[in-house]
């Protein structure tokens, strides 16, 4: 063992958690090395090369108002911009990007190289030197022995990583590089609980080999929505992706050969994403479905390599290229590498403090899918938070806490740490009880403050958020003072739309409250305020409008929901007649039938949201009194 020198922070696994932990480590002025198996692929999209999504793009927001990294090498490198759910209300409209694979490796990279107080290595760890419970540093398989303070496990799918393809099986931590089995075995010896999970990854197929003409076109949007506050364009030219679809062929063929995945035939143990299953999976519990949507993706401006979205196998080869050349359009495909799934070890949550510090071991923190999730937006989210604690922890400058009423990274964190996790953890805002108030465009009014107290955002990005909220100050003074006037109506566009409600009152503030009103439809007159508007800004204000009474009312229903405890369920509570609650909430609620809030609380699989569903729910029915 060679004593190779002294970090204050190591952060283990160079992987989207792994980044983001080490970037927020060093940028608050502790001595930070990030170790990796290979260098050559940190920041590696493992499985689709895209960012964001459903409630993933807020969370990605988040980590950027906080001072985050994983935003800004996103726009750097999207593809394909396109905002999600536009119909639907702007709380629950997210982001996307499909990303230049390889060109987010390099930026990433860069961006970390050019950060003081952090060194890369390439190495792997096989134990963590522990003595009298607390972290002493870090032994790498070639002998070299680096000491700290604290070490931050980011792992992802290499703690004992095994691949399926049908019935071959390959130790490995993704397709071509080898597992951390020795780590595993030192975290079990240090007294770790220890489970499996699984996921999986779909072939990735050459683009001169699909017929694009019988795929359904999906362009990017026109106004791309970026995840950093600090994004005013984009870099890169944008791409179209595509849309095929199964058929009943492909699903006779599965069910013909089932026996041959490992899924079924008892090969993998481990659980695998719910929401993000095999091909196979969806064949079997879903037989009712005629077809299922395959989304056909570019992995790179530079390279002919497709991923398929929603195609992911761990059938046998042989299988793989018969289901595949029946998909439209891929009649004729080659298969650059083919589909697996994989199987890890993951340390349950619930052995972590709110910093995602361990309760066993003092200064070990984890972060990513080593504590059970999925996503790397999740990962991100995770790593920023154990960044700043360890090195908080390294300064004696006590602990930084994302309760849940903050936003989705705490929402995240606290589902972790309380429930724990039976199956690959995803975000969804259907799990945040606050979710109208955790918009993408309010992200860095709720973290940037928070960034800067901390030392993480610096000073353009400070004196960028302090305008921005500035001018929606004077902009909420000008809304609630403003009457149109009757030259003013002129200014307004589908003035038709309006005109009977200006018989009811002028003031500007009241219209833009309206259902049926849109803000944009005041832009001119907004103009005459002399103050730099922009659309976004103006559609954030719009919000802040519409939502301030239901706001009002969450809060209100969050305080009465601490006090409920071991307030009663009624017995003859009819958990069907509850629209809102998924099929799948109403199966485990008639199953367990918990006999109060409290029990309620901790019932795996019904997130907050449902809880006041009930709550308000039940409201009615004592009011109604049955």
């Amino acid at each position: 063992m060679y004593n190779s020198g002294y970090f204050d922070v190591i952060v283990i696994g160079a992987g989207h958690a792994g980044c983001e932990a080490a970037h927020a480590s060093a940028k608050l002025g502790v001595k930070t090395a990030l170790i990796t198996l290979n260098l050559l692929t940190i920041a590696e999209m493992s499985c689709n090369p895209a960012i964001g999504g459903i409630a993933k793009g807020h969370l990605v927001r988040e980590v950027d108002a906080l001072g985050g990294i994983q935003g800004i090498v996103a726009d750097e490198t999207g593809i394909q911009f396109r905002l999600l759910n536009k119909r639907k209300g702007p709380a629950v409209r997210s982001p996307r990007t499909q990303s230049d694979k390889a060109l987010y490796r390099k930026i990433m990279r860069e961006k970390l190289e050019g950060i003081e107080n952090l060194d890369l290595i390439q190495g792997e760890i096989i134990e963590i030197i522990v003595e009298k419970s607390k972290v002493k540093g870090v032994l790498t398989e070639d002998g070299r022995f680096y000491e700290c303070k604290c070490v931050i496990l980011t792992t992802g799918t290499f703690l004992n990583g095994l691949i399926h393809i049908g019935e071959k099986k390959i130790p490995a931590g993704r397709a071509g590089e080898k597992p951390s089995i020795l780590l595993a075995e030192n975290l079990k010896a240090l007294g770790y609980e220890i489970k499996r999970l699984k996921t999986g990854t779909p072939a990735r197929v050459d683009k001169r080999s699909i017929n694009f003409n019988k795929l359904e076109r999906q362009s990017p949007d026109e106004i791309p929505t970026f995840f950093s506050f600090l994004t005013e364009k984009r870099k890169l030219p944008q791409i179209d992706c595509y849309i095929t679809y199964t058929n009943e062929k492909i699903h006779e063929i599965i069910r013909k050969n089932r026996t041959r995945s490992p899924l079924f035939s008892g090969e993998i143990k481990g659980i695998g994403p719910r929401y993000c299953p095999s091909i196979e999976d969806k064949i079997i519990k879903f037989p009712h479905h005629e077809r299922h949507q395959i989304f056909v993706e570019p992995e790179g401006l530079s390279t002919n390599e497709i991923y398929l979205n929603g195609f992911s196998s761990s059938m046998p080869l042989d299988v793989q290229y018969e289901i595949h050349k029946l998909l439209p359009g891929l009649e004729n495909v080659h298969i650059i590498r083919p589909a697996y799934a994989i199987e890890y070890d993951f340390l349950p949550p619930t052995q972590l403090k709110e910093t995602l510090e361990s309760k066993l071991i003092e200064g070990l923190f984890h972060a990513g899918q080593i504590n059970g999730t999925s996503g790397y937006e999740e990962a991100a989210a995770q790593g920023i938070i154990a960044g700043i604690n360890a090195a908080l922890k390294v300064k004696g400058e006590g602990e930084f806490l994302v309760g849940r009423e903050m936003g989705y990274m705490g929402v995240l964190v606290n589902d972790l740490i309380t429930m724990g996790v039976d199956e690959p953890y995803r975000m969804f805002t259907s799990r945040a009880e606050l979710r109208l108030l955790f918009r993408i465009d309010n992200a860095d009014e709720r973290f940037t403050p928070l960034g800067r107290k901390i030392g993480l955002v610096d000073n353009t990005r400070w004196e960028k958020f302090l305008k921005k909220y500035e001018t929606l100050r004077k902009l909420k003074r000008f809304v609630r003072e403003k009457k149109i006037d009757k030259e003013e109506e002129k200014l307004i566009e589908n003035f038709d739309k309006y005109e009977k409600l200006l018989k009811k009152g002028r003031n500007l503030s009241t219209l833009i409250k309206r259902p049926e009103a849109k803000i944009l439809d005041f832009k001119k007159i907004f103009e005459k305020s002399n103050l730099k508007i922009t659309e976004y800004l103006l559609e954030q204000l719009e919000s802040d409008i519409k939502y301030e009474g239901y706001i009002k009312l969450q809060m209100e229903d969050r305080e009465k929901l601490k006090k409920l405890k071991n307030e009663k369920i009624p017995e003859n509570i009819d958990y069907d007649k509850i629209e809102s609650l998924s099929n799948e909430m109403k199966e485990r609620l008639k199953k367990f039938k918990p006999k109060n809030f409290e029990e309620l609380k901790r019932m795996k699989g019904i997130t907050p949201a449902a809880i006041s569903i009930i709550y308000t729910y039940i409201k009615l029915f004592k009011k109604n009194g049955k």
